[in-house]
């Protein structure tokens, strides 16, 4: 009687076991169900739980799952992504002045020689001092707000960090949010995080094709339009020997 007593225990602690389990599969896929993933009924990872701006539950590697980690490559795609922003825009903008016949600018893989070559009096190792300097301090700058987060208007440096008391780590506000962006609601903010983010990582995927079209047919992204808007036939990612290399164009 008792062992029956005991098995009946079991098997009642076991249906329950089996019922919270199932109870927290439902309440994880209504979660994912609520949430914008990179493969929509997808399940997110535990430690991707939508609170960082862009996240979308993709981490097949599991590269973010330690949390010091997460910060980190949270905070190195954010400048990439800014890096890439401001650097399409540097190759994309030149090459639309030059076609609509404005300027006469090179293109970007060119323009630090042409640079040089029109400025001999400015010698290449000065430059590069001034840089490494200039850039040193800015990412030594950003290592102490990685540290220290909100810690950059600590001190003084000739007035420049007076006011760069920021909100979170890599959003340091003062002189870089001139229109106050940060200073409305978080709702909005937040809004305003997972934009960037999303258009940064657009503009790194940007920058790559650049620089393998630049590989490909030694040519800048407009001047590539152009010919493709002048002959669609021949003028194709197809078509340039490269991308797939037995595929010539037509009439060659």
């Amino acid at each position: 009687m008792a062992a029956q007593l005991l098995l009946g225990q079991q098997l009642a602690a076991a249906r329950q076991s089996r019922q919270c389990q199932a109870a927290r599969r439902v309440a994880a896929q209504a979660e994912a169900a609520n949430r914008d993933l990179w493969y929509p009924g997808s399940q997110p990872p535990k430690h991707l739980d939508g609170s960082l701006p862009g996240d979308y539950g993709f981490d097949p590697l599991q590269l973010s799952a330690d949390e010091q980690a997460r910060r980190w490559f949270q905070q190195a795609e954010l400048i990439h992504a800014r890096i890439c922003m401001t650097s399409a825009a540097g190759i994309i903008l030149p090459g639309l002045l030059t076609k609509a016949g404005i300027l006469n600018l090179p293109e970007w893989y060119d323009a630090g020689k042409v640079w040089a070559e029109r400025n001999p009096q400015v010698p290449y190792s000065a430059l590069l001092i001034v840089e490494l300097a200039l850039c040193g301090f800015v990412e030594f700058k950003r290592w102490m707000d990685f540290v220290n987060p909100g810690s950059q208007g600590d001190g003084s440096f000739l007035g420049i960090t007076d006011g760069l008391k920021g909100q979170s780590n890599g959003y340091p506000g003062g002189i870089f949010d001139p229109l106050g962006f940060s200073k409305g609601s978080e709702e909005r903010l937040n809004e305003y995080k997972t934009k960037e983010i999303k258009n940064g990582r657009l503009a790194i995927l940007a920058n790559l094709g650049f620089a393998f079209q630049f590989a490909a047919t030694g040519k800048g992204p407009i001047t590539n339009l152009f010919d493709h808007i002048a002959d669609p036939v021949n003028n194709t990612f197809a078509t340039n020997g490269v991308s797939i290399p037995f595929v010539m164009p037509l009439g060659s």
